[in-house]
């Protein structure tokens, strides 16, 4: 029996396995999870969400970016039983439970910011969290260090371009990419 075998999504767990429950788009999932398994594998084969990509698979492309408790994180490096409890949402959970897209997933049809869409789950899911950084008052690297500790961070094209440079796009959509992240905010 390999590691996936034992990676039920019932029954209890195996002794290299230990029983964790996370809330992924709003729906908790109580899964016995393999020690070496990373949130991207558990979301794409386990639970079906193929939306976050295997880009590179070493945290560097962003490919495979998602929400966890509200943060964007490279799923492909957070070993899934870290996240017992966790808040989980995927690109497959912006627009909630509607029909209706969510206002980034529209301003990015709208101004056309993707090519191919390998990049754009991820895409998505960081600008999310970057409009959630800048709101918090998280600062980046190109800030200004005159902004109010705490206080929301105005997000110029410098601001975003700077957030979202996690992110790689190889068919070069970035500026209409900024530009959907502008419209939202």
């Amino acid at each position: 029996m390999d590691s996936h075998d034992r990676t039920a999504t019932t029954g209890h767990a195996q002794p290299d396995t230990t029983d964790t429950t996370l809330r992924v788009n709003g729906k908790p999932h109580t899964l016995a999870v393999d020690h070496r398994r990373v949130l991207l594998d558990l979301l794409r084969e386990d639970l079906g969400l193929t939306g976050a990509k295997k880009g590179c698979d070493h945290g560097q492309c962003g490919a495979c970016t998602v929400l966890v408790d509200g943060r964007r994180v490279n799923s492909c490096l957070l070993l899934a039983v870290t996240l017992d409890g966790a808040e989980v949402t995927t690109v497959e959970g912006l627009a909630g439970d509607g029909e209706d897209l969510h206002p980034l997933q529209r301003a990015f049809l709208d101004r056309d910011a993707f090519q191919c869409g390998y990049c754009t789950p991820g895409q998505l899911c960081s600008a999310l969290g970057v409009l959630a950084e800048a709101a918090a008052g998280h600062p980046s690297h190109v800030t200004d260090p005159a902004t109010p500790s705490g206080a929301p961070v105005p997000l110029t094209r410098e601001e975003i371009r700077e957030r979202l440079s996690g992110n790689l796009c190889r068919c070069g959509a970035y500026p209409r990419i900024a530009d959907a992240v502008e419209d939202v905010m």
